[in-house]
């Protein structure tokens, strides 16, 4: 049985120590595994992103957009075969994996628009010879918890 591992720094890392079964709820049969994350997993995933963050908070805002372009660019090219995961993963119809997948491309798309949103803003005398202005910045490393029943939308 195929077991999906952790996408790490460019390697998929499968520690072996824990897997889960991911069912096909339409049918009930087992349909692969997932590798549960050790504690030394998780870690070895923050050090990665750490290591990764300098040179990618570097790299100017328009870069970083076109990064997510593609990334919606491959969520087009690949919809059918990721609705047929959805489905076979959680159980959804072929028009409600394909609505849950639009709208998380609609997601990627609203974060193409990094350029703009990092913009900040300047405001010219607030107060006597005072100027105001904000500027935003990629502060670090994040993780982020999801709903397994939106796995295209939410995240």
């Amino acid at each position: 049985m195929t077991t999906v591992g952790h996408f790490i720094n460019g390697h998929i890392i499968t520690d072996g120590e824990r897997t889960q079964d991911v069912y096909n709820p339409s049918t009930g049969a087992a349909s692969k595994q997932v590798a549960l994350a050790s504690k030394a997993t998780v870690e070895e995933a923050i050090a990665a992103a750490q290591a990764a963050f300098p040179a990618w908070r570097n790299t100017p805002a328009i870069k970083r957009a076109r990064v997510m372009f593609k990334f919606k660019d491959l969520l087009e090219q690949h919809a059918d075969k990721i609705c047929q995961m959805i489905g076979e993963e959680h159980g959804k119809i072929s028009h409600d994996a394909a609505g849950e997948l639009q709208r998380g491309i609609e997601n990627v798309e609203y974060a193409c628009c990094a350029p703009e949103l990092l913009k900040g803003e300047h405001s010219k005398n607030v107060a006597p010879g005072i100027d105001s202005w904000s500027e935003f910045q990629p502060l670090g490393v994040v993780a982020g918890i999801t709903p397994f029943n939106f796995p295209a939308m939410i995240p």
